[in-house]
C-alpha cells in the first residue's frame, strides 16, 4: 500500500490551502477507475476553488511531481490511473459549484467538478438546459470530465457530443496559471483556443470552469421502441434517423445487452420515476396509466432474441415531436422493424441520471466497455469484424465465463457508435462500491480474483480497439487506450508535440494520457 515517502513535498503543497489527503485508504481508491488500478499516488489534492488548484498545481509541477486531473471518477481508459508511481492526482469534485446562469446569454458557467445532474436540476426550474445535456452517468459524472474526455448520449441524436456545446473554459496549465480559453458568449473568436483543450483527456491543462450554451427545455415528447432481427437493419435504421435529423436520442442493443437489461430489479421504482415524469408534463392520470403500464409490461415484452432500437423525439409542440416520431417509425418498419412496447425511453427519460447500477454485470461480473465512433457507410462492416473477432475467441471466452454485449447509439453530424461491452467474472473494485446503490451492489454475489479472466480480457480488449483503429473510428475517452496519435497525419502529430511541449515544457500534466 502506498505511503507517504516524502511528507515535506506534501506539505508543501497543503500550503497552497486545498485539502490534501494522504491515508492510506484514500491513495488506494483513488488510484483506481471503473477498470483497473494504476501505480500508487504520493497524494491525492482536494481543491475548493480555481485559486487552491491553480496554486496547488505550480506547488506540486515546481518539485517535478507529476499531476493528474480526476473529474466524476467514471473513467475506464485509464484517463486518471498511471503506470508510474509517485504522482499527485486531483480531485476536483469539491469545485462543484453553479457560478453564473445567464438568461439574457443563454449561458451557464459551472466550475469544473459540477455534475450533470446538478446542472440539470438547476436548470429545469427556468425551462432551460445546455443542447447536449450528460451521460448516463450524470449522477457521478462531471462536466470537467465530460470536457476532457468528450462524451454524449442526452441530446447527442440532435447535438452532438459534450465538446460541441462548450464556448469557453478556463483552464489551469502546468505551472499553475490560469489561462481563459476564449469569449464567453461565442465560439469560435478565431483560431478556437477553447477547442484545442477539449477531448485533451487532460494532458495539456485542468479544466477549472466551463461555459455552456443554453437551450430553453422541450416542451413535448415522444417515444418509440422497435426490435429487428438482425445488426444491418437496425444499423441502417439508426443512420437513416440520424441522417433526418428527427431523433434527440436514437440507440439500441444487441440480444446479449437486451438480456442483461431485462434481468435488472428495479421495476418498482422505474414505474414511479415516469409517474413522476408524466405529472410534469400532463395530468395525474396519465401518470398513473403510464407507471401501471410498465408493471403491466415487466420484462417480457422485449424478445431478448432481437436487436432493439429505441427512439426519443422532441420539440416545442406535441405535434411537432409526433411528426418526428411519425417519420422514424416509418423509417424503421421499412427496415424490416416491428415496434414494441416504448417502456424502455420512457423510462431512461423519466430518471435521465439514475442510479450507476450497470457498473456490474447482473451476477457481480467486471464491465468494460470498448467503443468506436464510425461514419455510417462503416458502420456495419466493422460491426461485422466485432463479430468475427470474438467468434475467434468464442471457446475461450467461454472457458473463462466471459461473455459481451454492444450498444449503438447515433451521433448527430458524425455517424455511430458501436460499444462491444466485455462482462467477466472477476472481483469488483473500490469505485463500484462507492458508485452503485449500496442496496443493489450488496445483493450482488461476492466474486473472486480471477487472474485469467483478467488476463484474457485485457487481451481481448487490446484487440477490440487495434480492430477500432483499423477501421479508422473516433474515440471519446481516449485516456491511455485509444490509438489517437496513430491515426494522427505526421505533421499533425508534431504540431501535437509543439503545443505539449509549449502548456507544458516539463511534461508533468498527466503523462501518458492522450499518447503524450
Amino acid at each position: 500500500m502506498a505511503t507517504i515517502a516524502n511528507p515535506s513535498a506534501v506539505e508543501y503543497i497543503a500550503n497552497s490551502g486545498a485539502e490534501v489527503l494522504t491515508d492510506a485508504e484514500n491513495l488506494n481508491f483513488y488510484a483506481h477507475d471503473v477498470y483497473h488500478r494504476g501505480a500508487d499516488l504520493l497524494a491525492v489534492v482536494r481543491p475548493r476553488d480555481k485559486g487552491q488548484l491553480s496554486a496547488a498545481v505550480a506547488a506540486t509541477t515546481e518539485q517535478n511531481i507529476p499531476v493528474i486531473p480526476r473529474g466524476g471518477g467514471m473513467s475506464y481508459t485509464g484517463g486518471y490511473t498511471s503506470p508510474h508511481k509517485g504522482a499527485v492526482l486531483f480531485d476536483l469534485a469539491a469545485m462543484d459549484r453553479i457560478l453564473d446562469i445567464n438568461e439574457t446569454d443563454m449561458t451557464v458557467t459551472v466550475e469544473a467538478g459540477c455534475t450533470w445532474a446538478k446542472l440539470y436540476e438547476a436548470l429545469t426550474p427556468k425551462g432551460l438546459r445546455t443542447p447536449f445535456w450528460g451521460t448516463l452517468s450524470g449522477l457521478k459524472a462531471s462536466i470537467g470530465g465530460g470536457m476532457s474526455q468528450n462524451c454524449l448520449f442526452w441530446g447527442s441524436g440532435r447535438y452532438g457530443t459534450a465538446a460541441q456545446s462548450c464556448i469557453a473554459m478556463e483552464i489551469v496549465l502546468a505551472d499553475g496559471t490560469i489561462m481563459k480559453t476564449g469569449a464567453n458568449f461565442t465560439r469560435p473568436y478565431g483560431p478556437d483556443l477553447t477547442g484545442i483543450f477539449l477531448a485533451d483527456t487532460g494532458a495539456l491543462g485542468m479544466k477549472a470552469t466551463i461555459t455552456l450554451r443554453l437551450i430553453p427545455e422541450a416542451e413535448a415528447h415522444g417515444y418509440a421502441s422497435f426490435t429487428f432481427e438482425n445488426h444491418n437493419d437496425v444499423l441502417t435504421a439508426m443512420a437513416q434517423i440520424e441522417r433526418a435529423g428527427i431523433s434527440t436520442e436514437c440507440f439500441g442493443f444487441d440480444p446479449s445487452l437486451n438480456a442483461i437489461r431485462m434481468k435488472r430489479d428495479s421495476l418498482g421504482s422505474d414505474a414511479k420515476a415516469l409517474g413522476q415524469m408524466m405529472k410534469k408534463q400532463g395530468t395525474v392520470w396519465n401518470a398513473i396509466k403510464e407507471g401501471a403500464k410498465v408493471v403491466a409490461a415487466g420484462r417480457d415484452f422485449l424478445d431478448e432474441a432481437k436487436f432493439s432500437l429505441h427512439v426519443l423525439t422532441e420539440a416545442r409542440i406535441q405535434a411537432a415531436a409526433d411528426d418526428d416520431l411519425e417519420r422514424a417509425r416509418k423509417i424503421a418498419l421499412a427496415q424490416s422493424g416491428t415496434e414494441t412496447e416504448n417502456t424502455i425511453p420512457k423510462i431512461i427519460r423519466a430518471n435521465p441520471f439514475g442510479p450507476l447500477n450497470g457498473m456490474l454485470g447482473p451476477e457481480g461480473q467486471r464491465w468494460a466497455p470498448i467503443h468506436g465512433l464510425l461514419p455510417h457507410s462503416q458502420a456495419i462492416a466493422c460491426y461485422d469484424a466485432v463479430l468475427r473477432l470474438i467468434a475467434k475467441h468464442q471457446e475461450e471466452m467461454d472457458k473463462h465465463g466471459i461473455f459481451t454485449g454492444t450498444l449503438i447509439s447515433a451521433v448527430s453530424g458524425s455517424g455511430a457508435i458501436i460499444e462491444p461491452c466485455i462482462y467477466w467474472p472477476d472481483a469488483s473494485n473500490p469505485v463500484h462500491a462507492a458508485s452503485m446503490e449500496a442496496a443493489h451492489f450488496d445483493k450482488l454475489p461476492v466474486l473472486e480474483s480471477n487472474a485469467a479472466a483478467w488476463e484474457f480480457t485485457q487481451k481481448l480488449k487490446q484487440e477490440l480497439v487495434d480492430l477500432l483503429y483499423e477501421y479508422g473510428a473516433a474515440h471519446l475517452q481516449i485516456g491511455r487506450t485509444y490509438r489517437y496519435r496513430d491515426s494522427l497525419d505526421p505533421s499533425a502529430d508534431n504540431l501535437l508535440q509543439d503545443l505539449k511541449k509549449a502548456v507544458d515544457p516539463k511534461g508533468l500534466m498527466n503523462p501518458g494520457s492522450l499518447g503524450l
